[in-house]
């Protein structure tokens, strides 16, 4: 008889630079992935999903009416690239912190976060999305939408919105 390998699970954690969402990562790890009753954590993937925005269409010309030039844009792509690191850094610290051998994947998307979390979840086949609550007021959540409630109409999977202290 060979060995059966199990199918490893694959959980999405939406983050970006909020506190919300580096809870939320922090929160599935210890009550998700670290239970006492959960398979070994080593059949379990962590994929840590970070949505930049899209790239702006640039103008030729700048709000004062000067030449928006090459450096301008240099500068903004430069910017984008260490915000990326810097969230990654602090979410791949999270789970070094956690002292759970579990495999880790980062992943970067660009454009609608809606639209991106959910196609990437769909596309990975993962078993679960996590994501922060920014628990946005009536108001700004009827401006903006909620990703989050947006995602969990969407998405094939359980998805877990979790609420940070703070916002209790």
């Amino acid at each position: 008889m060979g060995v059966e390998k199990r199918e490893e699970k694959k959980i999405v954690v939406a983050i970006d630079e909020s506190e919300e969402s580096m809870y939320a990562l922090s929160w599935c790890i210890n009550n998700i992935i670290s239970l006492p009753n959960q398979e070994s954590s080593n059949s379990t993937i962590l994929i840590l999903l970070y949505v930049k925005p899209p790239p702006p269409a640039y103008s030729a010309f700048d709000v004062a009416g000067y030449l928006f030039g090459n450096d301008g844009v240099a500068t903004l792509e430069n910017y984008s690239r260490k915000l990326v690191d810097s969230v990654m850094t602090k979410a791949q610290k999270i789970c070094m912190e956690s002292n759970i051998n579990i495999k880790v994947e980062k992943k970067v998307g660009s454009g609608d976060p809606k639209s991106v979390i959910c196609g990437t979840v769909e596309k990975l086949g993962a078993h679960m999305l996590v994501m922060g609550s920014h628990d946005y007021g009536f108001f700004k959540r009827a401006l903006l939408g909620s990703v989050s409630q947006e995602c969990a109409k969407q998405v094939k999977c359980p998805v877990v919105v979790v609420k940070h202290p703070k916002n209790s």
